[in-house]
């Protein structure tokens, strides 16, 4: 059945321009791991997203249809527009069409799937299938919402897409390097510019952009090893940068980029644990929330294996951070978003998934009920930074 409904869009507010607070939760069906490897699942299902609503709490899910997603690459594989009115999802990764053994063990093969969303009507359903380039991950709207990038992980490239009435026409592609492995995407606030992550050869790369003009800037920044998610703070002052190292269990880093320097330079690195994927500031800009996964990838009998990853709250003054609290969460977790008040923290678990419920008062956090989207919560977006 192509859509699947998981309850009833009764908000008004979702007819016409979309005035809710919604989160978009991009659930990948067709991967789990086993024994630390990623492969198809037994009885994988369509990959499906949820719509989220976070305007009370606790939060509670709206909707879930069928759209093309993919747990490989930064869990920033949705954006959703500023009035909420239309939200796009990449997949980076799909199962063999030929079988789940036509390949080799895992079965799985990449993809390039962008699916441009309508949130104006009720339910939500898929107004646009289009392609980008070959492990569609991350993508961002332009602050001016005339743009979108999507960084195609396996390709090396960037696809820049025009956006006219909330659908998606196809610019460019940019090629970065075959060997990049472009991952996070973070746009300036003037728009001016963005900076890609450059995964495969530890690089964030500065690009250029003068209407749908999109270049490869003169500045390469360096933060540590294996960059990987980033995000900037809303007045667009700050870059963090996840670095996930070589995921052999020794501790890796975030990084602050201050953007408000010219150029743009790294401030700071520290280390928050194994594994950072998941990555968030919080609406004012006063807080970062950083997932890491702490080993909870590898093989059971594995020296490293941990049975749970970690959340922590890190405080900014002064373009440093400082850790305020953490607390345990699920296994593989993906992305992490807040509520747009700042007091609720939802974190995506694969391997539970779930999307763990937190709430944030500045210095404690305390864990509701999680929320059950029925495959794996791979990547989650809100409208507001």
């Amino acid at each position: 059945m192509r859509m699947l409904l998981a309850g009833l869009l009764a908000m008004t507010t979702l007819t016409g321009p979309a005035r809710a607070d919604l989160a978009i939760s991009s659930n990948d069906a067709h991967t789990v791991l086993d024994n630390g490897v990623q492969v198809v699942a037994p009885e994988a299902s369509a990959d499906t997203i949820s719509v989220i609503d976070l305007a009370s709490y606790p939060p509670s899910i709206l909707a879930t249809l069928e759209v093309p997603g993919s747990v490989v690459g930064p869990p920033m594989a949705v954006a959703i527009a500023k009035d909420e009115s239309f939200a796009i999802v990449t997949s980076a990764t799909k199962i063999n069409a030929t079988g789940a053994n036509a390949s080799g063990p895992a079965g799985i093969s990449p993809d390039n799937r962008v699916s441009v969303i309508d949130l104006t009507v009720t339910p939500p359903q898929v107004a646009q299938s289009l392609q980008a380039g070959a492990g569609a991950t991350t993508v961002r709207i332009s602050p001016d919402g005339t743009l979108a990038l999507v960084a195609n992980r396996f390709a090396g490239t960037l696809s820049v897409f025009t956006i006219k009435d909330r659908r998606l026409s196809p610019a460019e592609t940019l090629m970065i390097d075959p060997k990049s492995m472009p991952s996070g995407i973070a746009f300036t606030l003037d728009g001016k510019a963005a900076l890609v992550t450059r995964n495969g050869d530890h690089i964030i790369q500065v690009l250029n952009i003068d209407g749908a003009r999109v270049t490869l800037g003169d500045r390469q920044i360096t933060t540590g090893v294996a960059p990987y998610t980033i995000d900037v703070t809303a007045d667009g002052t700050m870059a963090a940068v996840g670095n996930m190292g070589r995921g052999n269990g020794d501790a890796d880093t975030i990084s602050l980029i201050d953007l408000t320097a010219e150029p743009f330079r790294t401030v700071q690195t520290i280390s928050v644990g194994r594994s950072p994927e998941g990555l968030k500031w919080s609406p004012d800009g006063k807080f970062l929330a950083v997932g890491t996964q702490e080993g909870t990838t590898k093989p059971a009998d594995n020296p490293f294996y941990r049975d749970r990853g970690r959340l922590a709250m890190y405080a900014l003054a002064d373009k440093r951070l400082k850790q305020v609290v953490e607390v345990p969460i699920g296994r593989w977790s993906q992305g992490i978003v807040f509520t747009r008040d700042g007091r609720t923290v939802l974190v995506q678990n694969m391997v539970e998934r779930t999307i763990q419920v937190f709430r944030w008062d500045g210095t404690k956090l305390w864990a509701g009920t999680p929320l059950d989207v029925g495959a794996g919560p791979a990547a989650i977006m809100t409208a507001w930074p």
